[in-house]
């Protein structure tokens, strides 16, 4: 890598080094910090705004705790790049979210450092206070837990919950409020209005630094410092001048804040200071998403995660093609959505917290009165669905598959077991990508197949994508209903295709074979349309059968395929355990059928981040994997080729 990290960072291979330097050189620190990240970013990709707002909080967090026998715990971890520069992976860091390089967020088998593996969001309060009993209960009385939680995660119960709890404890619990109003979208709700207010109040603002001033002046009074007195009045004040009480003092928090999170002098001086006080704590810091670089200042959520850009100009890199490219599967969503809705006036668009990501954004912007973006709460935005379900309007909950995993509760209770019609879009199904495990939707077909009163299906394309949305909403259901698809682009240029009633539970014959059949269960399908297309080219004639349902099965089409074929592939871009496959061999031993049935699919194993084909690649599912498979079970005399990928070698 030819980025050069500036003077003093790269003397910095852990936190003890900071250490050596003198406060007053924090801020160039800082500076440094911030352009680094920024160059290697720029270069190799990656979250941008929210590492470059927590800087001086990453620097002051390191510069005055022991870590890592101080224990911090980064919320989602989009927040941490800096954290990683400065623990020993300053010389790594451009490998950031490339296939076999460093993760994306903090992995506890990457670095000491990363004391808690993080990638969902509102974890960090329970994760520290886990962390914090802990160490109270080993003795070890010194050991300070450090929790960094954004505003907008903190819209979620799960964080809620978490403080709740702590209160009660007298755990050396901190937990940090990163407030900058912005999770990846605008943060929405009344708890942002209440920062907003505690934020905001000039009266309280100057009230509170005037009288600390003051009493900091006097003498000890009656054994106590004026500040542990002026500590008292602060509190009332806080309830009189902002004309409510302080949520976190009525869960038994001590409330400090809000301070500049920007000035890392401040920091550091505020961080001494609560290192000192027991209990749980909470500070509160203003920063700005994006801090340093004005154009992601600017426009916070297109510069969440830019992907390549000129760092001078702030020019984001497009791929460029002569000939129109298909779309994003999550825009086929979005523009449909307004259309069906045109259509269907009881149709309500409900996301939590990822309009922009899930392309409800379009929706919100043709009719806010109809599309809801719920904050960071999936359990919430199931259960609303449920209750709008049940007045009898047609709710689409767009959830990311690996976000939905944080709902089965509410999606078992509150939708299956009332039969209510909820139609549940799971965007990022199968492997995401970049982001890693966190992140791919690898157990949606697994979870929900095996709930009564479920649909569960997966387009293949984008037309198939508008069909299914189309008939889940359609008068003829009245069923839960899941399509499930991938990040990405489709494979239809011209995706904008006449709705078509899709039959439930049928799939469709793409390609009559004679020997072996594949079949696909959603885009991944397209891996399979190559691979057949290159055996072709050999002299071998593969069935394609796009099942397009995973739950009900098309039983009329498997009776066809069993009864002609006894060489079987499933392809998924979901798990092997429980998936599609497993739904096929259930099926083939309840109708007393006989057949090698090969099953491709995400093993079961953890799979890390990498670009999705080269993710395809490693679980062996790609069309070369497809290919082997077939050409080992098609020509029998053939020997498997020596490089044939290990998955088919079993």
């Amino acid at each position: 890598m030819d980025i050069k990290a500036g003077k003093l960072i790269s003397q910095i291979n852990s936190p003890d080094d900071l250490k050596k330097f003198k406060e007053d050189e924090l801020v160039k620190i800082s500076q440094e910090l911030r352009q680094y990240i920024i160059d290697v970013v720029s270069v190799y990709g990656g979250h941008f705004g929210s590492s470059l707002g927590v800087v001086e909080l990453t620097v002051a967090l390191h510069y005055v705790f022991n870590t890592p026998y101080d224990q911090l715990v980064w919320d989602v971890g989009h927040q941490a790049y800096g954290h990683k520069i400065l623990t020993g992976r300053r010389d790594e860091f451009y490998t950031n979210r490339v296939y076999k390089g460093l993760s994306g967020f903090p992995k506890r088998s990457e670095s000491e450092y990363d004391s808690f593996g993080v990638g969902h969001s509102s974890t960090s309060i329970s994760a520290a206070l886990g962390m914090a009993v802990a160490s109270h209960y080993k003795g070890e009385k010194d050991r300070q837990h450090i929790a960094i939680i954004g505003d907008g995660a903190m819209t979620a119960g799960l964080a809620f919950e978490a403080m709740n709890h702590a209160g009660i404890e007298k755990s050396n619990l901190l937990v940090i409020l990163n407030d900058n109003c912005m999770s990846i979208d605008p943060n929405v709700g009344a708890l942002k209005e209440y920062l907003t207010d505690i934020t905001t109040s000039p009266t309280y603002n100057k009230v509170k630094d005037d009288v600390w001033n003051l009493l900091g002046t006097l003498k000890n009074l009656g054994g106590k410092t004026a500040q542990d007195i002026g500590s008292k009045i602060q509190a009332s004040l806080k309830s009189t001048l902002i004309k409510q009480s302080n949520l976190f003092e009525a869960l038994r928090f001590r409330y400090f804040g809000p301070i500049d999170g920007h000035d890392v002098s401040h920091l550091v001086a505020v961080l001494k200071d609560l290192k000192n006080i027991p209990g749980p704590k909470l500070l509160h810091i203003n920063t700005i998403k994006g801090k340093g670089y004005a154009l992601a200042e600017k426009d916070q959520t297109k510069w969440h995660s830019p992907g390549l850009f000129d760092k001078v100009t702030g020019e984001i890199y497009k791929s460029t093609y002569a000939t129109p490219q298909p779309p994003k599967y999550q825009d086929v969503f979005g523009h449909t959505m307004v259309e069906l809705a045109e259509q269907n006036s009881k149709i309500i668009g409900i996301t939590p917290a990822m309009p922009s990501g899930s392309s409800l954004n379009i929706m919100m912007k043709a009719m806010p009165d109809r599309a809801f973006d719920v904050g960071i709460a999936e359990q919430h935005a199931v259960t609303f669905s449920a209750g709008l379900a049940s007045q009898g309007l047609v709710p689409f909950c767009n959830i990311y598959s690996s976000f939905m995993q944080r709902a089965y509760d509410q999606v078992v209770h509150d939708v299956a077991i009332q039969k209510l019609k909820v139609i549940f879009c799971l965007d990022r199904a199968g492997v995401a990508g970049a982001d890693g495990p966190t992140h791919h939707g690898a157990y949606d077909i697994a979870f929900m197949r095996c709930i009564p009163n479920m649909i569960v299906s997966a387009p293949m394309n984008e037309e198939e994508l508008r069909n299914l949305m189309y008939t889940a909403q359609h008068e003829s259901n009245q069923l839960p209903f899941v399509i499930r698809y991938p990040r990405g682009n489709g494979v239809m240029p011209e995706w904008k295709t006449p709705f078509q009633l899709l039959e439930i539970g049928t799939g469709k014959k793409l390609k009559e074979g004679t020997e072996v059949a594949i079949l696909s269960l959603g885009h991944i399908g397209n891996e399979a349309v190559t691979a057949i297309q290159n055996l072709e080219k050999e002299g071998l004639a593969i069935g394609h059968y796009d099942m397009r349902f995973a739950k009900p099965l098309d039983a009329t089409l498997l009776h066809e395929i069993f009864a002609k074929y006894k060489k079987i592939i499933t392809v998924e871009d979901g798990c092997i355990e429980g998936g599609f496959g497993t739904a096929i061999l259930e099926f083939m031993a309840d109708n007393n059928f006989t057949a090698e049935i090969v099953r491709l699919g995400i093993p079961d194993k953890i799979i890390e981040h990498g670009e999705q084909p080269q993710l395809w690649s490693e679980c062996g599912y790609d069309h070369k994997a497809i290919e082997e498979a077939v050409r080992k079970r098609y020509v029998l005399e053939s020997p498997v080729k020596p490089n044939a990928h290990p998955a088919i070698l079993n």
